[in-house]
């Protein structure tokens, strides 16, 4: 479908050439700030070291095989605040707490390679704590970020991972992110192993039909008693 789509987004030259479309108006989109969004399960906040970094130290670190694919395993709580503090001065990437409903944060995800002349900017550097996993709390988060960003008016956001991190590849898809292709041999890892990159997107003009499906998914109707779903993301996408 993608490809298909690809083949009609051009227009011919006066030389018969296909050229991209014309952007009407366009004049980039502004940076992401550090804000607070407010969902209904969580809130997505700034990171704060001082506010967050316990909370998230004592959520992320003893979760080993959360660290596989991000590196960086703190030694101690010193350790993760000094990193934590470094993060929350950075603006690319711009990092952010999930806080759920016990008023702890519980993960963190940022954006980054903000690409604001042409719209382009990524979600990544995403870490949940074993409670968030494949939850409502973590799709939600996921979904304001995502909200924010094309409400800001990117044209395009982007999930990049490990070709080999199976459960990221996945997320990317349930989402509503395509692939897009695998850059081979993209980087040398911290341990020295090789990484490949899979490459995700999801379009602004795709993002209408993706909203909705968050809507519709993320509705209290749609989860029992204790926050099972009982229609999947990816069903309601396909409806």
């Amino acid at each position: 479908m993608a490809a298909e789509a690809e083949m009609d987004n051009f227009e011919l030259n006066a030389l018969g050439q296909p050229l991209g479309l014309p952007v009407p108006g366009w004049q980039g989109a502004p940076l992401p700030q550090k804000i607070t969004l407010n969902g209904r399960y969580c809130r997505v906040e700034a990171l704060d070291a001082a506010r967050h970094g316990e909370a998230l130290y004592a959520a992320l670190a003893g979760d080993a095989a959360g660290w596989t694919y991000l590196g960086g395993r703190p030694d101690s709580l010193t350790d993760f605040m000094e990193k934590m503090l470094a993060d929350e001065s950075s603006t690319d990437p711009l990092f952010f707490a999930i806080v759920d409903d016990s008023g702890q944060a519980q993960g963190i995800v940022s954006y980054l390679r903000i690409d604001a002349p042409n719209g382009v900017i990524e979600m990544g550097w995403i870490h949940f704590s074993p409670r968030l996993q494949r939850s409502r709390v973590a799709s939600e988060a996921l979904f304001l970020l995502l909200q924010h960003a094309f409400a800001l008016g990117y044209r395009r956001c982007e999930w990049k991972c490990d070709a080999l991190n199976v459960p990221s590849r996945e997320a990317a898809l349930r989402l509503g992110f395509s692939y897009e292709g695998t850059f081979r041999q993209a980087r040398v890892r911290p341990d020295g192993r090789n990484r490949d990159t899979a490459w995700f997107s999801l379009l602004d003009g795709e993002w209408p039909a993706v909203q909705q499906a968050f809507n519709d998914y993320l509705l209290p109707e749609n989860f029992d008693a204790k926050g099972r779903q009982r229609r999947a993301l990816a069903a309601r996408r396909m409806s």
